[in-house]
């Protein structure tokens, strides 16, 4: 009797094992997690952006409004604004920035200070003399200034590196006050 009944109970666990085994195969997988939507450009928010680039003759910015999507981010913001200064103007002007100068951190601190770190471009690509030095930060700063008001100064660094100029002809180891930038 007692191997009858042992006998029973391995029949049980190898039937239940084999039904798990079943169970386990045919089910159906759980369902992927559901990928977030792409944002929407036409629910997205637009604004008007002022940005500056140099005349053509060189001697002074000149100012162009443009219509963007709106970032949700500050960094994302001015990411945005220095990519629309690389872009060139669409009208009258040109482009005050060296070709390929993009944004790669980005820090604003309580007392308006905004650390603004540039890629090597903005320093390799550059050419000119003090007139060009000039309008490059200038075009930087008033658009900076001009879209975010809780900008008060602002710091260049490239590359990770505070920079004590771009050319030689501005200094640039100290925060530049946007109010002087008029």
């Amino acid at each position: 009797m007692k191997r009858a009944h042992v006998m029973a109970i391995l029949m049980a666990i190898v039937f239940a094992g084999i039904a798990g085994v079943a169970w386990w195969t045919t089910r159906s997988p759980a369902p992927a997690p559901a990928r977030p939507a792409a944002p929407d450009s036409a629910q997205a928010g637009v604004r008007s952006v002022e940005l500056y680039f140099a005349s053509a003759t060189g001697d002074s910015l000149v100012r162009e409004e443009r219509e963007v999507v709106e970032p949700a981010t500050l960094r994302d913001r001015i990411v945005q604004l220095v990519a629309e200064l690389d872009r060139g103007p669409r009208g009258r002007g040109v482009a005050a920035l060296p070709a390929g100068t993009t944004v790669l951190r980005v820090y604003l601190d309580d007392s308006g200070l905004l650390t603004l770190d540039l890629t090597g471009a903005f320093r390799q690509r550059f050419s000119g003399g003090s007139s060009a030095e000039y309008l490059a930060i200038a075009s930087l700063v008033r658009t900076i200034g001009a879209n975010l008001p809780e900008v008060k100064h602002v710091l260049v660094c490239v590359a990770g590196r505070p920079i004590t100029t771009l050319a030689g002809h501005l200094p640039l180891d100290q925060p530049l006050d946007v109010a002087e930038w008029p």
